[in-house]
């Protein structure tokens, strides 16, 4: 349950930054875990996937800079947005009233505190490209504002448990996603031809915390954890960070975040330079400072930011969740 009440706050906090500023803006547990020489705990399978290809491509659409690759749920086909910053799969209850719920309604808070609800059902198939996942545990939500706000039928989040036995490479000029299941005996060695050349990437270490991926780096001599998230139009920085962060910031302006009542939250916009993961460094990044607060993990500690579609649309990007290693093409 507080994961999450944790990822739908950080939903809405992310609809109302695309909303307000106007940008142009999988639930299965890991089979063989105990098996692999991989960081991370081992989690206990609680779903069943299977694929008709290992390796597969899967084009998608944007609607803003929000990733939308068709999937279906049982009988129903459509879109739904690719959201790593979101745990498990997500249904727009608006299209799946009619499923059973599994659990009594939840009630969350986002960024301004605006109450909202979510249930679980259990969807029997569903199907992504060549990969099939059987009895999955899903949420509910409304997905209505998103919905009107891009003028397009969104019936749900592909989360990052989706993906845990995947490598996974977005490709944004060519609009292609590349995914290669990874088999037990090539979790060491496995690679897409994409990364042959060793010296057209780098490679960056990340962690998997509360189903959110995150990559540290230093900042003012300050340790920084930062979620990477392709369903956040925009990057984010905590305003309770020290001061000497904010000196690698150039104000630009206010806004102001609405949330899905009418309570509302100003934040600060700029520019951030010269931020560095692994030896990768980006010369300036459009961020809003806003408190993170409400994104601290279950077990103690908070993010001290976000990177969303700015920073992942520089090149293509690539994940191997079984190795837990991130691809950053120079």
């Amino acid at each position: 349950m507080q994961s999450t009440l944790l990822y739908f706050r950080k939903f809405f906090l992310l609809f109302v930054i695309s909303f307000i500023i106007n940008k142009e803006v999988f639930a299965f547990r890991d089979l063989y875990n105990n098996s692999l020489n991989v960081p991370g705990p081992a989690i206990e399978l609680l779903n069943t996937i299977s694929v008709d290809s290992s390796t597969f491509i899967v084009p998608f659409s944007r609607a803003g800079n929000l990733i939308l690759v068709k999937a279906r749920v049982d009988t129903t086909e459509g879109n739904f947005m690719l959201d790593t910053g979101c745990p498990y799969l997500v249904l727009n209850l608006t299209y799946f009233r009619d499923y059973k719920r599994i659990s009594n309604d939840e009630e969350g808070r986002g960024i301004t505190r605006t109450e909202f609800s979510v249930g679980k059902t259990e969807v029997e198939h569903f199907t992504f490209g060549s990969a099939h996942y059987y009895r999955l545990t899903a949420d509910l939500a409304n997905l209505g504002n998103i919905e009107n706000s891009k003028g397009v039928k969104i019936l749900g989040l592909l989360g990052i448990q989706l993906l845990n036995q995947f490598e996974m490479i977005i490709d944004y000029e060519k609009n292609l996603i590349y995914l290669h299941r990874v088999g037990r005996k090539e979790a060491s060695s496995y690679h897409h031809e994409m990364l042959n050349d060793t010296s057209a990437y780098s490679i960056v270490p990340i962690s998997i915390r509360d189903d959110r991926i995150i990559v540290q780096t230093i900042m003012a001599g300050k340790k920084l954890k930062l979620i990477i998230d392709s369903g956040a139009e925009t990057n984010l920085l905590d305003s309770r960070l020290p001061n000497k962060i904010f000196e690698n910031v150039s104000v630009t302006g206010r806004t102001v975040l609405t949330g899905a009542g009418n309570e509302k939250v100003e934040v600060l916009k700029g520019d951030l330079r010269t931020l560095k993961i692994g030896n990768k460094s980006i010369e300036t990044l459009p961020v809003l400072i806003t408190n993170l607060e409400k994104t601290c993990f279950s077990n103690g500690g908070c993010v001290d930011g976000l990177l969303g579609f700015d920073f992942l649309s520089l090149k293509k990007i690539g994940f191997n969740f079984v190795t837990h290693k991130m691809y950053i093409w120079k």
